[in-house]
Parts: C-alpha cells; sequence; structure tokens
C-alpha cells in the first residue's frame, strides 16, 4: 500500500495551487484544519470505515460539523475525496499544505525545547537569531523539558540545534572516554 503522503500530496499540490490563485493562503489552512481535526477524530475515523454510512452522508456530515468554515470549493474538496474514498488521507492533505504554505510564506516553525520556561526577552532572541540563520520568518514553540538540566534544545524542519547542558556533558564524557 502506497504512503499516506503519497497518496495526499497530489490533493494538497491542488489545493494549494488553487489558494495561491485566489490569494487566500490563510483561508485554505482554516478549512483544512478544521475538516483535518473532524476527520482525524476516532469517532469519524469509525464511521468513514463503515459500510452502512453512505458518501453523503458522510459528506453531510462533514459539512455539518465545520460549518460556516467550509465555503464551497471546500466542500467540493471533502466530495472528491469521500468519492475516490480518500476522506481518511485529510489530515495528511492539510499537513502537506501547511509545508507548502510556509515554504511559500518564507516561514518556519521551531520547536524550542528548554529546561526553564523562557521569557519573552529570551523568545525573541532566539527567534531573531534563527531568523537571521535561516532567512525566514520563525514562529517559535516552547516545551519544557526539566531533564535537560539547562541551555537549549532547537529543532526546525530539517535542523537540530542541541545547546544543552546534557548534550555538552555527552560530548565531554565522549571526548574524556575516547
Amino acid at each position: 500500500m502506497a504512503e499516506k503522503s503519497t497518496i495526499a500530496r497530489p490533493y494538497a499540490q491542488a489545493v494549494f495551487r488553487l489558494a495561491q490563485e485566489q490569494n487566500d493562503l490563510a483561508k485554505w489552512s482554516g478549512m483544512l484544519q478544521a475538516a483535518a481535526a473532524i476527520v482525524g477524530n476516532p469517532t469519524m475515523q469509525a464511521l468513514i470505515g463503515n459500510p452502512r454510512v453512505t458518501k453523503q452522508q458522510l459528506v453531510s456530515l462533514i459539512q455539518e460539523l465545520v460549518g460556516q468554515g467550509l465555503d464551497e470549493l471546500g466542500r467540493n474538496l471533502i466530495q472528491l475525496l469521500v468519492d475516490n474514498r480518500r476522506l481518511v488521507y485529510l489530515p495528511e492533505v492539510a499537513a502537506l499544505y501547511e509545508t507548502y504554505r510556509k515554504e511559500a510564506e518564507r516561514s518556519v516553525d521551531a520547536q524550542v525545547i528548554t529546561a526553564f520556561p523562557l521569557d519573552d526577552e529570551q523568545q525573541r532572541r532566539i527567534a531573531d537569531a534563527l531568523q537571521a540563520r535561516l532567512g525566514r520568518t520563525v514562529t517559535l514553540h516552547q516545551t519544557v523539558d526539566e531533564s535537560l538540566l539547562g541551555g537549549v534544545i532547537i529543532r526546525t524542519q530539517d535542523q537540530v540545534i542541541d545547546g544543552s547542558v546534557t548534550a555538552q556533558l555527552d560530548k565531554l564524557a565522549r571526548a574524556l572516554a575516547g
């Protein structure tokens, strides 16, 4: 069986091109995220796989749950996915779309893991340094992990910067042992 991202990719690319043509990347993000959250729900997953639930019932249920957040083109996408038995891939479609959007907008999400919460100034300095290094707008998401002892680990799409005290101690131990 094909990997989920392989099946989802053509849909995400088509939606992204449409969103670019409409010059409304944010609107499509909202629609996709709302519909994907519903489709990703375990109860909805059971309904999607239930042969007693018709395609039209699935489409109607999703439209009702998303409500006004789903325009006509969004409803058409849901109908297309249901008709092609690809509705279960909507969360992957939404995730790929967000990747394309971030690339187009020259932005990146960065996960910052620290031993202690960062204040606003520390977050701003990290974001500024990452922006200079990556040449993109950076959105930080902070997580506290007390096992780090100190320092920071920063993860972006394709990079990990490990400046934690734990990593430094491991490096020192390897140097002393070697």
